[in-house]
């Protein structure tokens, strides 16, 4: 059974605001399903109809063979949603509104205090269990909304930008967490704009752009369409200047470090330039990678910025 299936979905605000336009794709039950875009791309919109918050223009959304209803008590139960800014936290203790999220599943009070202080103790939070949502830090907020999506085991996760403020080691526990349920079965929907991070996890993934998906498919198989290209990173000595012309081309991702995607057909022709003495002696690391998940999400974008430009 998949977890869900979207068909010709579209919603507008107005009559020129196409927030989603036309989507149709399905989500295995099971799989890590990666929705990548910039904001404004209409991923948090989608995400807002999937779990019931929003209603389709047209088309229609399914749960697991069902379709979705406004207020769908189904989705309360089998859905654990973490949205972007989870403000309905602020005025509430920690443990609370963990408790209150498992009693909304349909845990009993035993039952969801139980899987609250466990989860608090899990995510690192049980020192702070007690203190009011809107008091805590920006990443210790974020981890009280993952505990309450993560309360009552629903067998979907839709996670908003989930690491957004956490710190490297909160990052790793959520992660460790996130990858535990996975293991159990569990589908884990990640909307981000973190294409790195993204990489490591999903099984498939999604890139919209303007409120439609411009690309599909698994990592591999979207990097397969990037194939004839290699990317260099390369970073230069200081106090060297004279390289950076040469590098223009590319992208600047550091203080003194650029990277470029080539065609494999001007591999030739960038060693030869990197031979060159003068070259050479300004380069202080050079790497060499096939194309990234980042990559293709940059192919993409720019195809769509070029449309624009039309």
């Amino acid at each position: 059974m998949l977890a869900f299936e979207i068909r010709d979905l579209h919603k507008t605000y107005g009559h020129e605001v196409h927030a989603n336009d036309g989507l149709d794709f399905s989500i295995e039950t099971g799989e890590v399903f990666g929705v990548l875009g910039p904001n404004g791309a209409g991923k948090s919109t989608l995400v807002q109809q999937m779990v019931g918050l929003s209603v389709p223009t047209s088309g229609e959304i399914r749960l697991r063979g069902q379709p979705i209803r406004p207020h769908d008590r189904r989705v309360r139960r089998l859905v654990g949603y973490l949205a972007q800014r989870p403000l309905a936290l602020y005025d509430l203790r920690a443990r609370e509104a963990v408790v209150a999220t498992g009693r909304l599943r349909g845990l009993s009070r035993p039952e969801a205090e139980r899987e609250a202080d466990a989860l608090l103790r899990e995510i690192g939070l049980k020192d702070r269990q007690d203190r009011l949502v809107g008091n805590l830090s920006g990443g210790e907020h974020r981890l009280v909304g993952m505990a309450t999506a993560l309360i009552g085991s629903p067998p979907v996760l839709i996670l908003d930008e989930p690491t957004n403020e956490l710190d490297p080691v909160a990052r790793r526990r959520v992660w460790d967490m996130l990858m535990r349920r996975r293991s159990e079965g569990t589908t884990i929907i990640l909307v981000t704009h973190n294409v790195l991070e993204a990489e490591r996890v999903v099984g498939r993934v999604a890139i919209m752009a303007r409120g439609r998906i411009v690309a599909i498919g698994t990592p591999g198989e979207l990097k397969e369409r990037l194939h004839a290209q290699v990317r260099l990173e390369v970073a230069l000595r200081d106090g060297v200047p004279q390289a950076e012309d040469w590098l223009a081309a590319g992208r600047q991702i550091g203080e003194r470090r650029w990277s470029l995607t080539l065609g494999r057909d001007r591999l030739g022709e960038a060693f030869r330039r990197l031979a060159d003495p003068a070259t050479s002696a300004e380069i202080d690391d050079l790497r060499i990678a096939s194309p990234s998940l980042e990559d293709v999400y940059l192919a993409y974008h720019g195809e769509e910025a070029r449309e624009d430009a039309r």
